[in-house]
């Protein structure tokens, strides 16, 4: 898979458990740390994009 892909990839999961945790919110009976784990998977995801996104040092 390249570079490209992956990042493509990330960002579709982002943006799934985006809209997981939005309707999850909208449930009164949504348990409280499940959403919690979910904000935590987004926030895992959304490092590793800023992660592959930053420009990689150069070595002189």
């Amino acid at each position: 898979m390249s570079m490209q892909n992956h990042l493509i990839e990330l960002e579709r999961r982002h943006k799934a458990l985006e809209k997981e945790i939005e309707s999850a919110r909208l449930q009164p009976s949504t348990d409280p740390v499940k959403v919690a784990e979910l904000k935590r998977k987004k926030l895992l995801l959304k490092d590793e994009i800023t992660k592959l996104r930053a420009p990689s040092p150069t070595v002189h």
